[in-house]
Formats: C-alpha cells, structure tokens, sequence
C-alpha cells in the first residue's frame, strides 16, 4: 500500500508538472522577432558578412539573421519569386548588373535612398558613395574582382602571368576551372588575342566578338572543369583538381593568408565587379529588411567586412579606414582590386552591356555547352 501511494503521488507531481509547462508555453512567454533571411554567397564571403553585419545586426535589434547560400544568378531569384508565396527571402545580394535587370523585371522593390545614414562627419550618403552605386531598386556596397590563381605547385618552374597564359595549355599544361556562366569568360577569351580593354564590350556586341571568344574557348574544352559555388575553385585548386581557376578574389585571399594555401592571384585581366544589397519583390518584412541595409551600409559596418576580406567598400569615408586584416595583421590594401598596380590592366565591367546582353549570353553559352562542335550558330 505505501509503494502504490507513492507512485501515486509521484504520478500527480508529474501531472502538476506537464500542466505547468502547458500553461507557460500556451501564452504567457512572447515570440521573438521573426528572422530576416538573408541570400548570399556563402564560405569566406559569408562569414566576413556575419561577424561585420548579420551577427551585430542581431545584437542591435534582436532580429536574428538566417543566412541562405544561391548560386549568384538572376535565374535564382526569378524560380523563388514564380514559386511563391510567401516570398521567403527578404534581402539579397546581387551583382550590380544583376540586380539593375531585376529592377527592370520588377523582381526588387524600390528602395528609398534618403534611409542611408551620413558619414561620421556628417557628409550626406550621395556625396559619400561612390559614383552610380545608389540605384533605384540597390544600394552597391563593394568592389571585388574576378581573377584567374594558379596552385603554386601545379608549376614549379616559370609562373604564369597572364590571361593569355591561362589559354595556353603548352606552356603551362593542367586542367582550367571556370564558373558555368556566361560572366568573364568573353572578355578574357577575347584579351588573350591581345584586344585591347577599351574594345572588349565594343567587339563583344558584334556576331564576330563571340565567334572568337568561343573559338578561344574550344582550345581549352577538352581541358575544362566548371564550378558553380564561390568556394569550389579554392578546394579545385587545394585538392589538385585543377592547376588554374577563376573565382574571387577574397576567396582565394582568404585561402592564401588565413589558411597558408600555396594559392597565387594573377591580376592581368580582373573583372572588377560590385555587390549590391536589394529587396526581393513581395517580402513579408520590408521594413526590417530596409532596416537591415540602412544598417549594413554605415561606414563602421562596411570597414569592419573590409578587414576581413579583400573587397572594397563603396563608401569613402570606409575606404578611409582600410588597415590591417583582423586575424592576420596582414596589410589589406594591397590586396583590394582597387589598388593601383592591379588596375593597370584591369576590365572594368559594362553592366549596362551585361543588363542588355543577359538572354543573348545565356542562350549562346548554353547552346555552346551542349554542341558537340562547340562553336555557336549565328546569334
């Protein structure tokens, strides 16, 4: 009798327990904030954007940041908006080209420039950006390049220099990686024929300018391994995979000075390019979201990204404060694509020929993928 009247009394402090629990869970605790989801690029890239705006972003407002990695690509975020709704991702960042075709398309919402914040001394957002990166649908909050490295090991004799010698399977043997879009690969085929940089976009919009650029490309077909994610070419060119690559140029920063990667950058031929923060069209929080970039784009915020990875901020009065790598003391400026001695010879991107030329790129690459003869008919 005394066993069962314990288990007894042990069955209703159990009971009292759940009870408890029940209550409190059913309406007295307060939900936290929803999350603001946040589409970027993932590796190096990402973890630079968390600990210089996602993670302080949380700690300033107590809306916690959910991060989702894409592919880069305008196609992304059409297939999210025709999928919907709700429309799940609420800030992007997109290449600026990208992201003027999405304003076009209606896939961002408009976002009003007077929510940027003045630089520490007051000097007005307009005045502080760089020229043409506060657009009607994005605020540019970078400059990165794409570059072609090499694993130092792949060749231990002469080194390669050029973007003509990343064509140049004789001199310097091993497999090329190249990211599966129609984006650098016609101005590098078309510079290592030695066209000039001022003619790339001019010869690029005639029939002609892309039968060469392909021709150049078949020469390496055979030898061609493509990626699609921003880290593939620093593990392609880790693990051996390939001798050469084309990527970002933080990226393989990021593999050469933090983690010791025997990875070298060749600046002939970068592809300067910039980031743009945007709204997908039909978020459910438009307001955090636009509270989310007035954030990301204050001086302090975008030198703090700027310390960790080699890309530049668009605001002067951040470039201003450019210094040494937070975790390797290594001196950062040398290592931005603005630096002088990389602009030399450096593409700077036609957005506007890459907005007009988006279908006609992709079509072209598309169909030279699957032909077997590799050469494209007339576009």
């Amino acid at each position: 009798m005394n066993f069962g009247g314990k288990k007894m009394k042990r069955r209703e402090v159990l009971l009292s327990l759940l009870m408890l629990l029940a209550c409190t869970g059913s309406g007295t605790a307060e939900e936290g904030p929803e999350p603001l989801t946040v589409v970027t690029w993932g590796g190096a890239y990402e973890a630079s954007q968390r600990a210089a705006y996602f993670e302080p972003f949380t700690e300033k407002t107590g809306i916690p940041v959910r991060a989702v990695q894409f592919d880069g690509s305008l196609a992304s975020l059409r297939r999210h908006l025709a999928a919907g709704p709700p429309v799940e991702w609420d800030v992007i960042d997109l290449i600026r080209s990208d992201a003027q075709a999405g304003c076009r398309e209606k896939l961002l919402e408009p976002i009003d420039p007077n929510l940027l914040e003045p630089a520490p001394d007051g000097t007005p957002a307009r005045d502080d950006f760089m020229d043409d990166t506060i657009t009607r649908c994005a605020i540019t909050q970078l400059v990165f390049s794409t570059v072609i490295a090499y694993n130092e090991k792949a060749f231990p004799g002469r080194k390669p220099r050029s973007i003509k010698d990343f064509f140049d399977l004789e001199a310097f043997p091993g497999k090329r990686a190249l990211r599966k879009a129609p984006v650098g690969l016609f101005e590098w085929a078309l510079m290592s024929y030695g066209v000039p940089r001022e003619q790339l976009y001019d010869l690029l919009s005639t029939e002609r300018g892309f039968t060469l650029a392909f021709r150049r490309l078949n020469g390496i077909r055979d030898q061609l391994v493509w990626w699609t994610g921003g880290q593939e070419p620093v593990d392609m060119l880790v693990s051996g995979e390939v001798a050469m690559a084309s990527g970002y140029n933080g990226r393989f920063f990021h593999a050469r000075a933090v983690e010791g990667e025997p990875i070298s950058v060749i600046w002939d031929g970068q592809l300067l390019g910039f980031n743009s923060w945007a709204i997908p069209m039909g978020t459910d929080q438009p307001d955090a979201a636009r509270e989310f970039i007035r954030f990301a784009t204050q001086t302090e915020r975008m030198a703090d990204q700027s310390s960790r990875i080699s890309y530049g901020p668009t605001r002067k009065s951040a470039q201003a404060h450019l210094g040494l790598h937070k975790d390797t003391g290594v001196p950062m400026r040398p290592h931005m694509p603005t630096a002088p001695d990389h602009l030399t010879s450096a593409i700077h991107r036609d957005h506007a020929w890459y907005a007009r030329t988006q279908a006609l790129r992709e079509r072209l690459f598309r169909r030279w993928l699957e032909s077997s003869e590799a050469t494209p008919s007339q576009p």
